[in-house]
Parts: structure tokens; C-alpha cells; sequence
């Protein structure tokens, strides 16, 4: 009988963090419908009203995402990450832009999932540093500057991850300003010089492209980085 009722708390308990799961999720995806439109946000309407955001934060917080659940776990830090950019931006709102602000990435702490993290840490110490072989969060993550792919209105969900993950990375490869073709030289952003490694584990950035673009590059296209740019993704 014991064991009837350990099991059924326990299942209980799941089923109620799944809730708290897909709460969270729900709430994302209102509050970037209602704040980002064509990749731009609007910091100005956040910093007037912050009360939905503020929500977020604390969701974010008090959290206890697993591992186990790889899609929810996924989904989890990237939302999180996006919404603690738009966070630390509109806590220093009007700002230029991220770089703006002394330590945004590298020393500036969150709480998330019950642990203090920079903006870094998240990034490459949870997702790239457990998901090692998925160079695609680098087209959803988004650093608040406009050199970055742009932020999407919806939340990223564990049942549409990779479908998302897919379709923003398409988005990006085939995005003229994002990819600078010419014929002669290929011009692509600076992500795909600082983070080489993530990009190259099965060929050449040109291969990388190549295997999501519709226009494909010959192979010895020479390749160049343009500047990033790092003004403000505001409205």
C-alpha cells in the first residue's frame, strides 16, 4: 500500500511540475507576442509596465528544470536567456546598448534555476557546454543587438524546439544581411568567428552554410567577417 502511495505522489509531482513547465511557457510566448515585433522590442512599454516580465524573472528563478527532459530543459535556458537580456535592458533603459552596460555578459549575475549565472555562463557553460554538437542556439539567442539574429514573438516550447530551432537558423543563413554572398566573397557575421568550433565539428563554415541555405556557395568561396553591430534592437 506504501509503495501504491509513494508512487502516486510521485507521479503527482511530475505532473504538477509539468504544469509549472508549461505555465512558463505560456507566459513566455504572451509576453513576447505583446513586446517583440519584426525582432525588435519594445523596452520602452516594458519599462513602464514591468509587472509580466518581473513574473518571468521570478519563474526563472525558482525554477527546476532537468537535464532528463532534454527539449524542456533546452527551451528552458533559451527562453531564460532572452528574457534576462530584455530584463538587464530595461533595468538600465534608455541605454545605447548592451555593451553599454559595465559587465552585461561577464559579470552581472542572475538567478536561474536556483544558481547565480551571468549571461555568459548560461550560454556556454549550460547550453553549448551540455549540448556541444547543437551550433543552432546561436540563431536564438539574442544579445539585444541589432548584429544578432533577430528575436522572434513566440516562446521557444519543448514540442516545437527543433522545428524552431531549424526554422530560425534557415532564417538567418538565408537572411541577404545577415549573409553576404556576392558571387566572388561570402561576408558573414562575426558569431561564426567566435564561436569556429561550434560551426566547423563536421567541415567548413562554407559547409555549414551550405547545408541550410537554399542558394548554395562553392566551397572555395574566400570568406570574410563583417563588424558586428551592437546598437539596440529597440523599437
Amino acid at each position: 500500500m506504501k509503495k501504491i502511495v509513494l508512487l502516486s505522489l510521485l507521479i503527482a509531482t511530475q505532473f504538477i511540475q509539468a504544469q509549472i513547465d508549461a505555465s512558463f511557457f505560456n507566459k513566455a510566448d504572451q509576453f513576447f507576442k505583446t513586446y517583440v515585433t519584426n525582432g525588435r522590442v519594445k523596452y520602452s512599454e516594458i519599462k513602464k509596465s514591468p509587472s509580466t516580465l518581473d513574473a518571468l524573472i521570478n519563474d526563472i528563478a525558482n525554477a527546476k528544470p532537468s537535464k532528463a527532459d532534454v527539449a524542456n530543459f533546452k527551451a528552458f535556458y533559451i527562453n531564460s536567456y532572452n528574457l534576462l537580456v530584455i530584463k538587464g535592458i530595461t533595468n538600465n533603459y534608455p541605454t545605447k546598448g548592451p555593451l553599454s552596460i559595465n559587465g552585461f555578459f561577464d559579470k552581472i549575475k542572475h538567478k536561474i534555476a536556483g544558481t547565480e549565472l551571468t549571461l555568459n555562463a548560461i550560454e556556454n557553460e549550460i547550453l553549448r557546454k551540455n549540448f556541444s554538437k547543437e551550433p543552432r542556439f546561436h540563431f536564438v539567442l539574442v544579445c539585444a543587438g541589432l548584429g544578432c539574429p533577430p528575436i522572434i514573438n513566440e516562446a521557444y516550447t519543448p514540442n516545437k524546439l527543433e522545428a524552431q530551432l531549424e526554422r530560425q537558423t534557415k532564417r538567418a543563413i538565408n537572411d541577404p544581411t545577415f549573409i553576404r554572398f556576392d558571387k566572388k566573397r561570402l561576408k558573414i557575421s562575426q558569431i561564426f568567428e567566435w564561436y569556429a568550433k561550434d560551426f566547423t565539428q563536421f567541415g567548413s563554415l562554407v559547409d555549414f552554410i551550405n547545408k541550410y541555405r537554399t542558394e548554395k556557395v562553392p566551397a572555395k568561396t574566400k570568406v570574410g567577417f563583417y563588424s558586428y553591430d551592437w546598437a539596440l534592437n529597440k523599437i
